[in-house]
């Protein structure tokens, strides 16, 4: 795996968005319930591996006080590019550090189809959580089904657009590049392993032309669950989770298999 992993953040590096599928009680009772496997479970207890949760914005102050005193780390979906002002409906970085936050997600491509979320947007938004100690979570992935040559190009070149001309991180700073196929999100299966090894080392490549950037770990996203981390046989440095993850004994799984890489 590689060496450029972000401070203070294990490998594997497992991660949960719940995106909007549960209200806050039900996202409540999930990270309750997350909190007490990744505090008992060897993986997490032993430091071997890490889980982060990215709940939606209404949960997250529940989400925060569940799983306080265990190893999982919280995060926000989104931010707003400037920290304070007349923007109404925004979210402040600044405040989303004050209340607990470790990470933001910056990038997902239903940002972009839905909220139309340009690569401008995108490097302001990374700029926003870097000065305000946030760990980006920056998707990117290529949106059609092809080979892994094309879909480097594609992902290096989303990658380029959101992080060349980003003001210098502070010092300790760290990044996550989660690749995530657009055509692999919410299919019934995740890309093949062979692919995303192949990706996932083309945007290592690239990101070794960028020796400014923070520290960085690459993890894969898109129908992610169960089963894959031993699959990809440490071409990764951990797992996205998204709908897999709902039952909370499925993230356990992941984290058996985390503990059968050592």
């Amino acid at each position: 795996m590689t060496d450029r992993t972000g401070p203070g953040l294990p490998r594997p590096l497992i991660g949960v968005s719940l995106k909007l599928y549960l209200d806050p009680a039900r996202s409540v009772a999930w990270a309750r319930r997350i909190g007490e496997i990744v505090r008992d479970h060897e993986a997490t207890a032993s430091g071997t591996a890490g889980v982060f949760v990215l709940p939606s914005l209404p949960a997250l102050a529940g989400v925060l006080e569940a799983t306080a005193g265990t190893p999982v780390r919280v995060g926000a979906q989104d931010l707003f590019w400037e920290d304070r002002g007349a923007y109404t409906g925004a979210v402040s970085g600044a405040d989303l550090r004050a209340v607990g936050c470790e990470l933001v997600e910056i990038g997902h491509a239903e940002r972009r189809r839905f909220f139309g979320e340009t690569d401008d947007t995108i490097r302001r938004k990374l700029a926003a959580a870097l000065r305000n100690d946030l760990v980006p979570v920056l998707c990117a992935g290529e949106r059609t089904r092809q080979h892994a040559t094309g879909a480097i190009a594609d992902v290096t070149a989303q990658l380029a657009a959101a992080l060349d001309g980003l003001p210098d991180a502070p010092e300790g700073a760290g990044l996550l590049i989660a690749y995530e196929p657009e055509w692999a999100i919410g299919a019934d299966s995740s890309a093949a392993p062979e692919h995303v090894a192949e990706v996932t080392s083309g945007i290592r490549a690239f990101l070794a032309t960028r020796p400014h950037l923070p520290p960085t770990s690459v993890i894969y996203g898109g129908s992610a669950g169960p089963g894959l981390l031993g699959r990809l046989d440490g071409a990764v440095d951990g797992l996205f989770l998204g709908r897999f993850a709902h039952d909370p004994e499925a993230v356990a799984a992941v984290l058996d298999e985390a503990m059968a890489l050592r």
